[in-house]
């Protein structure tokens, strides 16, 4: 396997070199730069890896976590908790808090998915504001 991953990663090596060579020059334009078959395939080499390398990552980590019994209740937990976030941000959005001039632009799902999306970063920074700072704290005072 390990022979097989290093022929892979040459060969993907010196297509992508070849590739790079092939590339538009920079005084041509940008259109027809876009349509370039080089850049295509330099393109879909970048989709394939991280392809793989998102398969990968699922598969360890879930490979992983049914490993351990005490994890995956500990993973429902946390995914638990932040669908709970999102269910509480996409409440407090109201999704009717912008200018009649940009609301010609958008519609009020739109939106309240944006506000929801600003609730669910503002919550969680706050959470974890707190849990960099109570621990602190704690030590402080019980010393």
């Amino acid at each position: 396997m390990h022979k097989f991953l290093k022929l892979f990663l040459l060969i993907i090596g010196v297509i992508s070199a070849i590739l790079w060579y092939l590339l538009p020059e920079k005084d041509m334009p940008v259109a027809e730069a876009a349509q370039s078959g080089a850049m295509n395939a330099m393109f879909m080499i970048t989709y394939l890896l991280l392809g793989i390398a998102v398969v990968a990552s699922l598969v360890f980590t879930l490979k992983n976590l049914f490993a351990n019994p005490a994890g995956l209740k500990k993973t429902l937990f946390v995914i638990g908790g932040f669908l709970l976030v999102v269910v509480i941000s996409y409440v407090l959005a109201s999704g009717t808090d912008v200018a009649d001039d940009y609301m010609a632009m958008s519609d009020e799902s739109t939106v309240k998915k944006i506000g929801m999306g600003l609730n669910v970063f503002f919550i969680l920074t706050v959470v974890a504001v707190v849990a960099i700072v109570l621990p602190g704290i704690k030590r402080m005072f019980s010393k």
